[in-house]
């Protein structure tokens, strides 16, 4: 299966390339729940801190400022530290 893959505070050249800003936007209280991804999904970190640890891997932190892809078929739990602001694209 693949990796989560993150950039860390990537340019805003880089953002408007993928067209970040026109995403919607997402927004979690600090909780925690398991999910799986039917398809990719990309998103942007607006605010937040969360814990992302898919089933039989390794935790992965990722907040603020992070561009970070999730791979379609991966089953994981959230940890969110503190409220979540993102945007997002599936698929």
């Amino acid at each position: 299966m693949a990796d989560i893959v993150i950039e860390h505070h990537p340019d805003e050249a880089r953002l408007a390339a993928l067209g970040v800003r026109s995403w919607p936007i997402w927004t979690k209280e600090e909780s925690e729940f398991p999910w799986t991804y039917d398809e990719p999904e990309t998103c942007y970190f607006l605010a937040g801190r969360v814990v992302v640890t898919p089933r039989g891997g390794r935790p992965v932190e990722v907040g603020e400022g992070d561009l970070v892809t999730f791979p379609k078929g991966m089953t994981c739990t959230w940890k969110v530290h503190k409220a979540v602001r993102k945007h997002y694209r599936f698929g």
